[in-house]
């Protein structure tokens, strides 16, 4: 029965979500219930009553007047015609998997950006007078950000026409992908709060080095650095991995049947496609500089203002893109 309903929901994707078309689908799924149910009494398999069901219900346009939605099926056919992809679920596990790689090298680059400066203050703070290999490593640092970045754009070059063609997805997909992203979940609430955990205790290694070794603070400004660092690698790599799932889920339009697959499918979609890059980790960056420059500064009664403005700023650019 489980592959009745993913038919019923593949045939009725690409069709509008109206008041006849919802009817039509709760009266064919009734039928193919009751047909399912009379064949497996008559003693039939579980195969066969399925492909029996399929072979009788399975052809949309020859029940569409019938079921009285001839004009919607119609539509969805020429909406169809016009060039809309069936994205298969072979090529979903192949998306999730090179995004999740993708969303590792990136929050890599990202972490090696901020330590790229704790060379100097090392050299600051130990008097080592290796200003050229301090210089040396923050070159080295960026370089090797530059390539990870350049990587990670190289391996989701192929999945572009996700964003710059009409695709979808069917029932089976868009479940097995609203699973996938249920059970990541707790990882990505777990990468999220320990990422946000590390930038606020940053400061502990500044307050506590500064005070048991006052010649030797720059080693604190380090740490905080690197604490900073990796929590940024975590809040970058979850925000990553779950824009991925977001992004096959909102492939099925919201006006359509094969939009209201998965409810927490409803995401804000962007007309450019490097805006949508930069909002998929708009928060989480926020939240970096906000604390970033509270714990710089300490001027905590100033920095809440960050807030203010990133709302405002979120709003201008979702009227604009």
């Amino acid at each position: 029965m489980e592959t009745i309903r993913n038919y019923l929901e593949t045939m009725f994707a690409r069709l509008p979500i109206t008041f006849e078309v919802q009817k039509a689908k709760n009266e064919l799924g009734q039928m193919m219930e009751d047909k399912y149910t009379e064949l497996i009494k008559d003693g039939k398999t579980e195969n066969e009553a399925v492909g029996i069901v399929i072979s009788e219900f399975g052809n949309l346009d020859e029940l569409a007047e019938e079921l009285g939605i001839s004009s919607f099926v119609i539509q969805g056919n020429q909406k169809a015609a016009a060039g809309i992809r069936s994205v298969a679920l072979s090529e979903v596990k192949d998306y999730l998997h090179d995004r999740t790689r993708a969303a590792y090298t990136v929050a890599l680059g990202v972490l090696l950006c901020i330590i790229s400066c704790c060379g100097y203050l090392l050299d600051v703070s130990w008097n080592w007078r290796g200003a050229v290999y301090a210089t040396c490593f923050m070159f080295l640092m960026i370089a090797a950000a530059i390539g990870l970045f350049m990587f990670s754009g190289f391996v989701m070059g192929k999945w572009k026409f996700l964003k710059q063609k009409g695709c979808s997805v069917d029932f089976a997909t868009a479940e097995y992908v609203h699973n996938r992203r249920e059970s990541f979940r707790v990882t990505f609430a777990m990468m999220i709060t320990i990422g946000v955990i590390l930038c606020i205790l940053s400061v502990l290694p500044v307050v506590i080095v500064t005070s048991l070794f006052s010649w030797r603070s720059g080693l604190g400004v380090v740490l905080m650095f690197v604490f900073i660092g990796i929590g940024v690698f975590l809040l970058v790599a979850a925000g990553n991995m779950n824009a991925g799932f977001s992004t096959i889920l909102s492939l099925n339009k919201s006006d359509t049947m094969g939009g209201s697959f998965v409810p927490s499918q409803k995401q804000v979609r962007y007309n450019n496609n490097v805006i949508s890059q930069i909002m998929s980790v708009y928060w989480p960056t926020v939240t970096c500089i906000y604390l970033c420059w509270s714990f710089l500064s300490f001027d905590w009664h100033i920095t809440w203002i960050v807030w203010v403005i990133a709302a405002v700023v979120q709003q201008l650019i979702r009227a604009i893109w």
